[in-house]
């Protein structure tokens, strides 16, 4: 029904009764009826209609320190101290839902449940298709974290010993060291054969050759129990200690370098250093969409809380993501024990997301660029991240 139909209504009912009145003379009552019916048609003019009023603004938070921050029972942080400012200044309510995680947003949004997400959100080519950004609130990107004290992974002496005993290098060496003493082993034999106190005391080739390998071998690491007795024997048998030094020293050399690469490519610098290893991040974000890129061994957490604490337990062996989430982490719940390595990279924009075609977003959007201009936003930014050098 219109609000003129309402007016005809409520005018022919109030003329009946003043009809009715005015044949028992009730001239009084007549004027006082007047007042009300003019009240009536007055109060039903103005309630009738669509609602002035704004429906409360229902937005997501997922905790993402220091962007949305639990103190208690209300939320704090850089983007909700920022919407609370932006709210005031266009007089809007806003009913907040905290998320259990990043991951649960979309779905959220999609089905039109809540009108935007304030916990502030990279902004994408995908995204930006299905939602509407309005104007940034920060740009950061990704960076890496290790535990502090050790950039690489724990040392474990008895896995690092056999490591180097069986690697490559050592093979290489040992089948070195094997081929080069045979030279020095026939001429022994050949020179001290038969001599009971020399290298070789037996007569025959098999088995007078294996004592004097035995003996070449020996000396090549400096463990030599006697020299052999003929004078050109004992010759090559000096000349050949004087080789073992330098082997024993070129060998020690070798594997002193192969163990401080192997420590090097343990080691997480930054991104570089990432491909193969065991790195934690947030499910559903672009730095988790990085890491796949990268071929890396992707842990997904829910929330920061899970993300930062799997790094100390050493579940991980370093975490990516948003440089400003991570570096509130290192000087709050992770003080002393984590540290950021390796550059910043892959900056991109962070902002609140609307529904597509939002006009909220506009409005949020000038507003942002109002407390920018009149130092609010200086004022929240400092509060959360310090002040820049």
């Amino acid at each position: 029904m219109t609000r003129s139909s309402f007016y005809d209504l409520i005018k022919g009912f109030c003329g009946k009764i003043k009809a009715w009145l005015f044949h028992l003379n009730v001239q009084g009552r007549r004027m006082k009826l007047r007042s009300l019916c003019f009240a009536l048609v007055l109060s039903i003019g103005f309630g009738v209609g669509p609602s002035n009023a704004q429906a409360a603004v229902r937005a997501l938070a997922v905790v993402t320190p220091p962007f949305v921050v639990e103190q208690g029972d209300h939320l704090t942080g850089f983007s909700i101290d920022l919407w609370n400012e932006i709210a005031g200044r266009l007089k809007l309510e806003t009913e907040y839902k905290v998320l259990p995680g990043v991951q649960a947003y979309y779905p959220a949004m999609k089905s039109k449940s809540a009108d935007m997400v304030v916990s502030g959100i990279f902004y994408t080519k995908e995204r930006d298709m299905e939602f509407d950004f309005a104007y940034p609130i920060l740009e950061s990107g990704l960076q890496v974290m290790v535990l502090d004290g050790g950039t690489g992974l724990p040392l474990n002496p008895f896995r690092n010993v056999a490591d180097l005993l069986f690697s490559k290098a050592a093979a290489v060496w040992l089948m070195v060291a094997l081929a080069i003493a045979v030279i020095p082993a026939h001429l022994i034999w050949i020179l001290d054969r038969g001599n009971a106190d020399g290298a070789s005391p037996k007569k025959n080739y098999f088995p007078g050759i294996f004592d004097s390998f035995t003996w070449s071998v020996s000396a090549l690491v400096n463990q030599v129990m006697c020299l052999p007795q003929h004078w050109l024997a004992r010759v090559i048998g000096v000349l050949w200690l004087f080789a073992g030094v330098v082997f024993v020293a070129l060998y020690t050399a070798e594997l002193t370098a192969t163990l401080t690469v192997q420590q090097i490519r343990n080691s997480i610098n930054g991104p570089g250093d990432l491909p193969g290893r065991r790195v934690g991040t947030i499910a559903l974000s672009t730095s988790e969409t990085y890491l796949r890129g990268i071929q890396a061994e992707v842990v997904s957490y829910d929330n920061t809380k899970e993300m930062l604490q799997a790094l100390m337990d050493k579940k991980v062996d370093a975490l990516l993501f948003s440089s400003a989430t991570l570096r509130y982490l290192s000087l709050n719940e992770g003080k002393g024990r984590v540290m950021m390595v390796g550059p910043e990279f892959n900056r991109q924009n962070i902002g609140y997301v609307f529904q597509l075609g939002d006009p909220l977003r506009k409005k949020v959007g000038n507003t942002l660029l109002a407390l920018r201009e009149d130092g609010t936003y200086d004022r929240i930014y400092e509060k959360w991240f310090g002040k820049e050098d």
